[in-house]
C-alpha cells in the first residue's frame, strides 16, 4: 500500500524537476512592415528542378524508445519507391546515420519527450539536449527550449503546432527562435497556427512532413512533403534552400487506399509549381494543372480566390504578407511560403528573434515554488515510509 501512496508525490517531484525554467518578459509582437517585400523564390530558375523531400521520419532503433517496425534501410527504400529524392531520419533525441550514402547525411533529431507533444526538429546540432519539460504549460518554458536548441544547432523547426496541447493563439504570437514550421500535420489545410505567428511578425517557412512511424502503412507514407529547388541533395545545399524558402509544400491523398501500385502511379504524376515569385509588388504563381488558388494574409484573412493554372495579385502597401494555397481536384494541396514586408536596409529577410528578457522576480518565485512542492512531496514520502517502519 505504501508503494501506491508514494507514487503520486514521487510523480510530482519528477514533474517539478522537469519544469525548471526562466520566466520571460515578452516584447509586444507587431505585424510585418517596411518598404520592401521578401520573395522566398527570388533565386528560382526559369525551369526549376524540384526535389521531393521528407525531413521528419522515424525508424526502428535499438533502445527503449523504439516505436517503429522497420530499420532505416527499409524505410529509405520505401520512400525512394514513392519518388522521393531526400529523406532525413529524425528519431527522438537520437541521431541516425544514413543507411547507404554518407554524402547524403542530414543530421537531425526530434527533441521532446513531453506529454503535450511540444516537439522540435533540430538540424545539425553541435550537442543534443536531453532535458525536456514534461508539462510545458508556460510560453516561457517553450521559449527557453527554442533558445537553448537554437544556440547549439543550425536551425529549428516547430513541429505540428496544431497537434501540440497548449499551443494557443497567445502562445503563437509570443514564441520566436524557430526558422520553419510544420504548419500542416494532417489536421487542417487552413494553417491557422502559421497565420497566427505570421500575423504577429514571426516569419517562418512552411515545411510539412509525413512524421511517419510506419513506412509499410499506406496511410502514413507519402502524405505530406516539400519540394525543394536545390542544386543537390547534400545538406549544405538543402540548408541554403530551407533557410531562403525556395521550396513549396504539399499534402497528398492516400491514393489507392491500400493498392500500392495505384499509390506509386499517382505519386509519379503529382501536380507541380512551374513558376512562382514576384513582378514588382505582384505575387504570381503558375501551376501544371488547374486548381482553386487562395491567397491568405494578416489575421488569417482570405484575400483572394482565383481558379485556373495561374494566379496573380499585388500585395497592397497596407498588407503585411501573403501566402498561397492551391487545391486540386485530386485532393492534392500545395502551399507556398509567405511573401512578407520588411525593411531591406535593416535586414536581409523578415525573420527576427524578438527580445525576451528574464523576469528575475517571477523566475525566482516560480522555481522556488517548484522546489517547495518537491520538498513537501519528499517529506510526505519520508513520513509515510518512516511511519510504516515504526509501526512495524
Amino acid at each position: 500500500m505504501k508503494k501506491v501512496l508514494s507514487f503520486f508525490p514521487l510523480l510530482t517531484i519528477v514533474l517539478c524537476c522537469f519544469s525548471v525554467s526562466p520566466i520571460y518578459r515578452f516584447e509586444q509582437p507587431s505585424a510585418f512592415c517596411g518598404p520592401d517585400i521578401y520573395n522566398p523564390y527570388e533565386s528560382l530558375p526559369e525551369s526549376p528542378a524540384w526535389k521531393r523531400a521528407n525531413f521528419h521520419t522515424h525508424t526502428r532503433v535499438d533502445n527503449i524508445l523504439n516505436e517503429c517496425p522497420d530499420y532505416p534501410q527499409k524505410v529509405y527504400s520505401d520512400y525512394m519507391k514513392m519518388g522521393y529524392d531526400v529523406l532525413a531520419f529524425s528519431n527522438h533525441n537520437l541521431l541516425t546515420t544514413h543507411p547507404f550514402d554518407t554524402t547524403l547525411q542530414v543530421w537531425v533529431y526530434e527533441h521532446g519527450y513531453g506529454l503535450f507533444k511540444f516537439h522540435k526538429l533540430v538540424f545539425n546540432p553541435s550537442r543534443m539536449m536531453l532535458y525536456d519539460h514534461l508539462l510545458p504549460i508556460l510560453a516561457s518554458q517553450k521559449q527557453w527550449q527554442y533558445d537553448y536548441l537554437g544556440r547549439n544547432a543550425d536551425f529549428i523547426v516547430m513541429n505540428h503546432p496544431d497537434r501540440t496541447w497548449g499551443m494557443t493563439s497567445r502562445t503563437m504570437r509570443l514564441l520566436s527562435g524557430y526558422r520553419l514550421m510544420e504548419a500542416d500535420s494532417g489536421v487542417s489545410t487552413e494553417l491557422l497556427r502559421w497565420d497566427e505567428a505570421l500575423s504577429a511578425g514571426h516569419y517562418s517557412h512552411c515545411l510539412i512532413n509525413d512524421d511517419c512511424h510506419d513506412s509499410g502503412n499506406h496511410s502514413k507514407i507519402a502524405r505530406r512533403c516539400s519540394w525543394l529547388c536545390s542544386s543537390s541533395a547534400r545538406y549544405e545545399d538543402l540548408r541554403s534552400t530551407l533557410l531562403s524558402g525556395c521550396f513549396y509544400s504539399m499534402r497528398v491523398p492516400d491514393f489507392g487506399e491500400g493498392d500500392w501500385d495505384a499509390k506509386r502511379a499517382q505519386n509519379d504524376c503529382l501536380p507541380s509549381v512551374e513558376a512562382i515569385g514576384m513582378r514588382a509588388d505582384t505575387v504570381y504563381m503558375r501551376l501544371s494543372e488547374s486548381a482553386r488558388i487562395e491567397a491568405w494574409g494578416q489575421d488569417h484573412t482570405l484575400l483572394d480566390v482565383q481558379q485556373g493554372c495561374e494566379f496573380s495579385r499585388p500585395l497592397a502597401a497596407d498588407e503585411p504578407y501573403m501566402r498561397l494555397t492551391a487545391y486540386f481536384d485530386s485532393g492534392t494541396v500545395i502551399y507556398s511560403n509567405a511573401f512578407a514586408r520588411y525593411d531591406g536596409s535593416v535586414s536581409q529577410t523578415p525573420y527576427a528573434t524578438l527580445p525576451h528578457s528574464v523576469n528575475i522576480v517571477l523566475t525566482v518565485l516560480f522555481n522556488a515554488l517548484l522546489l517547495a512542492v518537491a520538498l513537501l512531496c519528499g517529506l510526505c514520502i519520508y513520513r509515510l515510509w518512516s511511519h510504516k517502519k515504526l509501526k512495524a
